[in-house]
Parts: structure tokens; sequence; C-alpha cells
């Protein structure tokens, strides 16, 4: 009986190792692909264009409103109380809008960015589903998110290259750098 159960349990055993062999696992740093996508270099461009268009706005809005500090503090002296009051009210009204503009437009360039992402990461997504069946993966652990605590290169394979021909990316293609802020 107890050979019984070794054999068992060595048969088990060795179907379960076996099996385990055939599994297949695969990770990519998704980010990575993602910003090497010709789509992700386009929604920048666009995404660059529309926050140097909100700075501008920003900038002549802040222009504006240190003219009129600057006046402000120049003729203060020989206005009546009436007078210095509206303008006091004027250039709190000012402050006030530059500040709501300011956190309007962050929203506006988060949204924007939302909008102009959205559709690239459906897509490389897309590609490594795609990919994963085609290949027989089991999973594709995507190691930029940090949530793989431990993989083993050596055990898995690295999608990187292929989903890179799946998604025509040149594979010697590097990031691109955002431009200099001014």
């Amino acid at each position: 009986m107890k050979k019984l159960v070794i054999i068992a349990f060595i048969a088990l055993f060795s179907s379960v190792s076996s099996f385990a062999q055939e599994l297949k696992f695969g990770h990519v740093n998704m980010q990575e692909i993602i910003l090497l996508m010709d789509e992700m270099d386009s929604a920048q461009v666009v995404l660059e264009k529309f926050g140097k268009e909100l700075q501008e706005t920003f900038v002549s809005m802040q222009n504006e409103f240190q003219s009129k500090v600057n006046t402000y503090q120049q003729m203060s002296a020989n206005w009546t109380p009436a007078v210095m009051q509206a303008k006091t009210e004027e250039l709190q009204s000012m402050e006030q809008r530059l500040q709501q503009f300011q956190a309007s437009a962050q929203q506006d360039i988060q949204l924007k960015q939302q909008e102009l992402i959205a559709p690239v990461q459906a897509k490389a997504y897309e590609a490594l589903t795609n990919l994963g069946q085609a290949n027989g993966f089991i999973y594709i652990f995507d190691i930029s998110t940090g949530s793989v605590g431990y993989f083993n290169e050596k055990m898995s394979v690295d999608v990187s290259e292929m989903l890179k021909n799946a998604l025509n990316i040149p594979l010697d293609k590097k990031m691109r750098q955002p431009a200099a802020q001014q």
C-alpha cells in the first residue's frame, strides 16, 4: 500500500511538472511600447501644441494683470476711495480668474492627454492580446506597472520585440524626448 501511494505520488508529480513546463509566460514593458508607437509621437506633438497655446494665453493674462497692478501702485495715491475700491475689486477679480484659468487649463490638458492616448493604448493592448493568443501564452505580465514582484527572466519570454513587430515599431527606435520647456 505504501509503495502504491509513493508510485501514485511520483506519477502525479511528474505529470504536474510536465504540465507546468508547457505553460508559457511572458513579460513586456507596455509603457515603453506605447511611448515608442508612432501614434504616441503624433499625440505628444498635438498635446505639446495644445499646452503651449494654453500657456501663451495664461502668460498674456498674467501680463495684463501685472500691468494693472503697476498702474494701481503708481496711481492709487491720486484716486478717490470709491475709485480705489473699484480698482482693488477689479484686481482681486482678475487674480481669481487667473487662478481659475490655471486650474481649468490643467484639467483641459489632462482630458486632452486621455483623449489622445486612449486609442493608442487600446491599439497596443489589442496587439498584445492578439500576440498572446497567437503564441499560446497563458499570462503576459506588464512589468512597467510594478505589479509583478518577481519574475524569472530565464523562464519568462520577453515579448517586446514580437509586440514591436506587430505594431510596426522599428526595433532600434528610441523613446522621444519631450520638447524643452521655455
